[in-house]
């Protein structure tokens, strides 16, 4: 296997070290990339306003969520005493890894000083490297100048990329453009959500009163990245059925954003959730955790992004459904369960009729899902039983 080390402060990750990793990836064909925030980096300080080790490590986890499954944040020089030495670093992995081969990814300037680094013949037999440029100005000569220099004097073994993309990032200057409320253009969204909601780098926003890219920002760092398409395709859905069935768009954009936000918490923290939030719980929610993260996500968008009662109601019954409910509750139920990234038998008929029929539409998604519910031999949620059978009477009667 080959496996590409990519390590920093992270501090924090940008759009530059994704490019750089991207790039890295097809150019190299890693088989796997290991992303390692420093802890104590040799070759300079951490800089003062900085973020803690576990905010970059949460941070770098979020950036690799965006690079595909092949990337991998690994805690390793976090948790070693002492400065994080990249030759303990190859040492380690090599005895976890003792067939595969390594490629050491860095900037120009890391590649052009890589001999005056602790224990650097060391470093050059465990892995091979690979120096990528920033910026359109640096030298691809210099570049391999340098690595003929490596390759003759230490044996190793060593590459070049020239990046396609050029996306130029200066860390310090980015933390001091987040201090200003700027910088969202270079950082990944689910990192700049993390960032707003852990006040990094001096960012002071008020939760409550974000604009549309924040709150997505916000929702997508609390989530894994292969969620991020379904909540977008949600909020989408949603708003074009406000748009639709005469519901308030900018309501129906609110609960499609923020309707997954607890959708990766833990059965424990979502009982804990529901306690400090006096959500009570029936026997069957007490015991199924994909039925909690509706009532959670509710509770999270009312106490900490100010999301008016109309949302908090819709994402509050947007798993089970409940009898009577209202316009932007079926608009958001029935968003989420069929926006365009959904694929089952039945979607193409169900996605034609919210645009003839919203009530007709719910209730056959609701029969759909005690359908699927029945052939998985799982228990249905007695609100979703009640929202079909209510609809069905409506309908009776019409």
């Amino acid at each position: 296997m080959k496996i590409g080390i990519y390590g920093g402060t992270f501090d924090p990750p940008h759009l530059g070290h994704m490019e750089a990793a991207r790039a890295a990836l097809t150019l190299l064909e890693l088989d796997k990339l290991f992303l390692i925030p420093a802890k104590l980096p040799p070759h300079k300080d951490m800089p003062a306003g900085g973020a803690d080790p576990l905010a970059r490590m949460s941070m770098t986890e979020r950036m690799a969520g965006g690079l595909g499954p092949n990337v991998e944040v690994l805690d390793l020089e976090l948790y070693r005493d002492g400065k994080s030495y990249t030759s303990d670093t190859l040492e380690e992995l090599h005895k976890q890894y003792p067939d595969d081969e390594f490629w050491l990814l860095m900037g120009t300037d890391m590649f052009l000083s890589i001999q005056t680094w602790h224990a650097a013949e060391r470093i050059l037999s465990l892995a091979g490297v690979a120096g990528f440029a920033r910026t359109e100005s640096e030298n691809q000569e210099l570049l391999e100048v340098q690595a003929q220099y490596l390759h003759n004097t230490y044996g190793a073994k060593v590459c070049t990329i020239q990046l396609p993309h050029i996306v130029d990032v200066s860390s310090t200057q980015l933390r001091w453009e987040l201090s200003l409320g700027q910088g969202r253009d270079k950082l990944y969204p689910p990192v700049y959500g993390y960032i707003l909601r852990h006040r990094l780098y001096g960012t002071h926003a008020d939760l409550k009163h974000l604009d549309w890219p924040e709150l997505r920002a916000c929702s997508y760092s609390m989530v894994k990245a292969k969620r991020i398409p379904h909540i977008r395709g949600a909020e989408e859905t949603a708003v074009h059925l406000a748009e639709t069935w005469g519901a308030d768009p900018d309501l129906a954009r609110m609960a499609g954003i923020l309707h997954d936000c607890t959708k990766y918490y833990t059965m424990e923290e979502q009982l804990n959730l529901c306690a400090a939030y006096g959500i009570e719980l029936d026997e069957l929610e007490q015991r199924s955790v994909k039925l909690l993260h509706a009532k959670t996500g509710a509770a999270i968008a009312r106490d900490i992004y100010g999301a008016p009662e109309e949302v908090c109601s819709a994402i509050y019954w947007h798993t089970t459904g409940r009898a009577d409910m209202t316009l932007l509750e079926k608009i958001l139920y029935i968003a989420d369960y069929m926006e365009p990234n959904r694929d089952f038998e039945g979607v193409d008929q169900l996605r034609a009729l919210t645009e003839t029929d919203l009530d007709g539409a719910v209730l056959l998604g609701l029969e759909m899902s005690v359908q699927e519910m029945k052939d998985r031999g799982n228990p249905l949620h007695f609100r979703t039983a009640e929202a079909r059978d209510w609809l069905k009477g409506q309908r009776e009667h019409e």
